[in-house]
């Protein structure tokens, strides 16, 4: 989805700036130039998701999306994987949605809030490409803190 977005931009600055370039050159140039850097950070942004992976460790689960966003959840904070959910919870501001542009697929439940900037998580959204493999990862993490 932001592939297409920023093949949008790409677009979008083609004929627009043209378009503004022509009635003031100076004007035009300033656009385009705000539009690349614009262009070059979302590039940056999606390069940086297979590099900057969610990661479930010994005893942490780090929640992340790319060079965005990141939270790192303590295992024993995790007090359940959702199996389903409404769009007005995730629009809850207690809820982290790290989907971005699509709906996610994933929810954790917090046994306790975790501080996020100036908010208190108590839920954090995610849209995974292997949702099953998080949840196994999720369920043998959860298996270990049992047998601690």
């Amino acid at each position: 989805m932001i592939w297409a977005l920023v093949g949008l931009s790409v677009v979008e600055m083609g004929v627009v700036h043209a378009l503004i370039a022509l009635w003031k050159p100076a004007v035009g140039l300033c656009l385009s130039a705000v539009t690349l850097l614009g262009i070059a950070w979302l590039v940056r942004l999606v390069r940086s998701f297979p590099r900057l992976p969610v990661l479930v460790g010994e005893d942490i689960v780090v929640m992340r999306v790319g060079t965005l966003r990141r939270i790192d959840v303590p295992a024993d904070a995790i007090a359940r994987l959702r199996a389903s959910w409404t769009a007005e919870a995730l629009k809850q501001r207690s809820v982290l949605r790290l989907s971005l542009l699509a709906y996610p697929n994933v929810v954790i439940d917090l046994t306790q809030p975790l501080p996020h900037g100036k908010r208190a998580i108590r839920a954090v959204a995610h849209r995974l490409d292997d949702p099953a493999a998080f949840s196994a990862a999720l369920a043998e993490l959860q298996g270990a803190d049992d047998r601690r």
